[in-house]
């Protein structure tokens, strides 16, 4: 693959998978693994639809939130689609904060993979 944008978006759309385009197996499945597991169990802890920030709670907030959830590419079209009709008893779950945290954690170590893909591409890592 020789074109490094082609790389960053599925990088992004799926986790890992910028790293197995350019044939660093093992490297994109630790990735892929650490990425959806955390991801997996923060939508299993009610993650999915916990809200975070309003916009009038403070606009910086809620970008950072928005931001965080969309780097999970793939799982943020799936987070969303599950936040859509949330089961009722989603909110009183005890691990339902936590969940939310995890899902944006997820997005932002995804793009620190994206970051890494592209500096493989382009010869500054190894």
């Amino acid at each position: 693959m020789n074109n490094p944008i082609i790389i960053g978006l599925a990088a992004w759309f799926f986790p890992g998978a910028g790293h197995l385009i350019q044939k660093r197996s093992k490297r994109g499945l630790l990735i892929a693994a650490a990425i959806w597991t955390l991801f997996i169990v923060g939508v299993l802890s009610g993650g999915a639809y916990y809200p975070g920030f309003n916009f009038a709670e403070g606009a910086l907030l809620f970008l950072l939130n928005v931001f965080a959830k969309l780097g999970n590419g793939l799982g943020a079209i799936a987070a969303f689609l599950l936040s859509v009709e949330p089961s009722p008893n989603t909110p009183a779950l005890a691990t339902f904060e936590y969940g939310g945290r995890m899902v944006e954690t997820a997005g932002l170590l995804n793009y620190l993979a994206i970051i890494d893909a592209i500096d493989i591409y382009l010869g500054r890592k190894k």
